[in-house]
């Protein structure tokens, strides 16, 4: 069981930058992958960035260049900078982190965050 609590949202102007973080009732270096994903009014959920246990990085084409997603374990925190924000970017952001138990991959959701972004 992970538990995941997000903070640092909020709104912002068109080119402003805000940092995300995600605290994780379990130690980020035991989890297999965390990632950010965000679903605005709408739309589908779809990936944001993604870090896995080895410190690899995905992101999406859309955030590519703007957003990094770190990790520091001695926090078990997850962060997701975002500089450059657009209004597209509006959305509630949701943590995410994926724990292989017994062959099995679980999902676990934080409660999400809002990012508005106001052109």
């Amino acid at each position: 069981q992970v538990q995941l609590v997000e903070s640092g949202g909020g709104l912002v102007q068109a080119g402003g930058s805000l940092r995300l973080s995600c605290a994780a009732s379990k130690s980020t270096f035991s989890i297999n992958a965390m990632g950010w994903y965000r679903q605005a009014p709408g739309k589908q959920r779809e990936l944001v960035a993604t870090i896995s246990s080895g410190g690899s990085t995905n992101y999406a084409d859309s955030v590519k260049g703007r957003f990094t997603i770190s990790r520091e374990d001695a926090k078990n925190t997850v962060y997701l900078q975002m500089n450059s924000l657009k209004p597209e970017d509006t959305a509630v952001y949701y943590c995410n982190a994926k724990l292989r138990v017994l062959g099995t991959m679980l999902n676990y959701w934080g409660q999400g965050t809002q990012v508005t972004v106001s052109s």
